[in-house]
């Protein structure tokens, strides 16, 4: 896609974050001979892959299936290159079941509209609970009504991540910086982002800067209101390599109703976790590009097993996974958990992506709200962002990436209509009711 006529290519790109959104953006920007002579900067504040990036896992789903037919376009698009020239030996596609039971049907029935209208799905619509258990291969059905698109399947995320980063390396046009991002190197005078100053005192400096840093990019920006850091629940459990080799057949089980979903088990490890609204873990902070240093904001940012190596998931997260898994194989619903893990999203109130430049920054480009979705788009989401950054918004994609006119208080997010579970929870609220309910088993 061409520029527009107001955009001139910058000599120097530094781009904070190498998740999807910030890896993805290199590989384009190494392809797109409009950058050729364009020096590329990526910094994370981990070596690649960060170990606790949301998209550093075991399996990501790679779906069509949405209720918004620019986002099932936009995944099909991505699902072609996935079945063929990127990184394929890590995708696999077992099918997809979409369940619910309440008000979720509504986005099921138009996720099912949509795929069949891409009219290369293999779909079935499953209408009540023991088609649903037949297709799923399971001993009890999660969801009373709902369909399988068998052309749906998963990634090894982390696998595919690191496939991508070999490609980006191996065009020598990136230069990695392993190092935390302080703060934005702001003229206020100009209001023009000049860079970042990094903890060890380094300054970065680029004639744009775009911020993908994912959960964390909230600590860069006053992104109240626009997007937020929630935690989300994950667990694994060890099988055996008879269970590998069944459960590993059957497709993906997705319930909208409570958000809990189990991918296909791969070496032998089996993931439950669920699609929810997540813990949030307020933090008071100094306003990251005020100029009054005495400011604060309060907001919602990731705190990992990176920060607390003895870092686990709330029981309720835990009953919740487990109380899932004993309904749906039963035989398992005593195999104790080999390992459980928070994963942070960024979510926007609408679960649309903010793929912007800043309004009022010159230089600083912000791309983030993933919103739990971002991961089976990783083939082409740089271009997209790439065609943004050169003010090409894709039409579909108007007033809806760009940056919103006002800031929605949190009890106004409506999401997107695919989260299930629980609303409301704090992650330390929760961890410590964890652990007065163990003390007192005590």
């Amino acid at each position: 896609m061409a520029p527009s006529e107001s955009f001139k290519v910058p000599s120097s790109i530094l781009i904070v974050g190498s998740g999807v959104f910030g890896l993805s953006t290199a590989w384009s920007l190494c392809k797109n001979p409009l950058f050729e002579n364009t020096s590329i900067t990526l910094v994370d504040r981990q070596p690649f892959p960060c170990p606790d990036g949301s998209s550093i896992d075991t399996s990501r789903i790679v779906r069509p299936d949405y209720a918004d037919a620019a986002y099932t376009s936009l995944a099909s698009s991505a699902q072609a290159l996935w079945r063929t020239t990127f990184a394929p030996s890590f995708y696999h596609e077992n099918g997809l079941c979409i369940t619910a039971s309440g008000l979720e049907q509504t986005y099921v029935s138009s996720s099912y509209d949509n795929v069949c209208a891409l009219g290369s799905c293999r779909v079935q619509k499953l209408k009540n609970e023991e088609e649903i258990k037949q297709v799923c291969g399971t001993e009890r059905a999660s969801g009373t009504v709902g369909y399988v698109n068998w052309s749906s399947g998963w990634a090894d995320a982390e696998g595919s991540m690191c496939w991508l980063c070999k490609q980006v390396e191996a065009r020598n046009r990136v230069h990695f910086i392993t190092d935390t991002v302080k703060k934005l190197v702001i003229d206020h005078s100009t209001n023009t982002v000049a860079g970042v100053q990094l903890t060890s005192n380094t300054t970065l400096t680029a004639a744009l800067t775009i911020l993908a840093a994912g959960a964390w990019t909230p600590s860069l920006l006053d992104l109240r209101g626009i997007a937020k850091a929630t935690g989300q629940v994950l667990i694994y459990l060890p099988l055996t390599s008879t269970e590998q080799a069944h459960l590993g057949s059957l497709p993906t089980i997705l319930n909208l109703s409570t958000g809990l979903f189990a991918i296909p088990p791969s070496h032998n490890l089996l993931k439950i976790a669920r699609h929810g609204y997540g813990y949030t873990n307020p933090v008071t902070i100094p306003h990251p590009t005020s100029t009054n240093s005495s400011e604060t904001i309060t907001i919602s940012l990731p705190h990992t097993h990176i920060d607390n190596r003895t870092q686990c998931v709330p029981s309720e997260g835990l009953t919740s996974c487990l109380s899932f898994l004993s309904h749906i194989h039963p035989t398992l619903s005593t195999r104790s958990i080999q390992s459980s893990r928070i994963c942070w999203y960024t979510d926007t109130p609408t679960g649309d992506f903010l793929i912007t430049h800043h309004p009022t920054f010159k230089g600083l480009f912000v791309a983030t709200g993933g919103s739990g979705h971002a991961f089976k788009f990783l083939p082409v989401i740089g271009d997209k962002i790439v065609e943004c950054v050169m003010g090409r918004t894709p039409d579909e994609f108007k007033g809806r990436w760009e940056w919103p006119e006002k800031r929605v208080s949190d009890e106004e997010w409506v999401g997107d209509g695919s989260r299930g579970g629980p609303v409301g929870m704090v992650l330390q609220e929760e961890t410590e009711k964890g652990a007065l309910e163990r003390g007192s088993k005590l």
